[in-house]
């Protein structure tokens, strides 16, 4: 697999036209727990990963480390169903709103965000 993401894709072009990509052509795509908001991680996303997530109805993302698409779930079985798919108002991130089977972190814990909670000042 090539390590930058594909410059082609099926996505709709008017979709594709709305995008706005970073250097490397990605934009961050927050998974997010449909039914209860709770954020689970943070993955990456380009045109066809993107097109797959919508046709496919599961959550897809691009690799930076490995360079190479990944559906999540597909070696872990962690799936990640997806209910709905929201660009922000600036077009440059996405909110994956999924159905989330069992771990979304690599780590094995239920979101990415529970375990290195900073203090904060009030």
């Amino acid at each position: 697999m090539s390590s930058t993401p594909r410059t082609s894709s099926d996505l709709d072009p008017a979709v594709a036209a709305r995008l706005k990509r970073s250097a490397d052509g990605l934009v961050p795509a927050i998974a997010q727990q449909y039914d209860t908001g709770e954020v689970l991680m943070l993955g990456w996303m380009d045109d066809e990963a993107l097109h797959r997530t919508l046709t496919t109805g599961r959550a897809t993302y691009w690799s930076r480390s490995r360079g190479e698409y990944w559906v999540k779930g597909d070696t872990s079985g962690h799936v990640q169903h997806v209910k709905a798919v929201a660009l922000d108002c600036d077009a440059d991130t996405l909110l994956v709103k999924v159905d989330q089977v069992g771990a979304a972190c690599h780590t094995g814990t239920r979101t990415c965000f529970d375990s290195d909670v900073l203090p904060v000042s009030q």
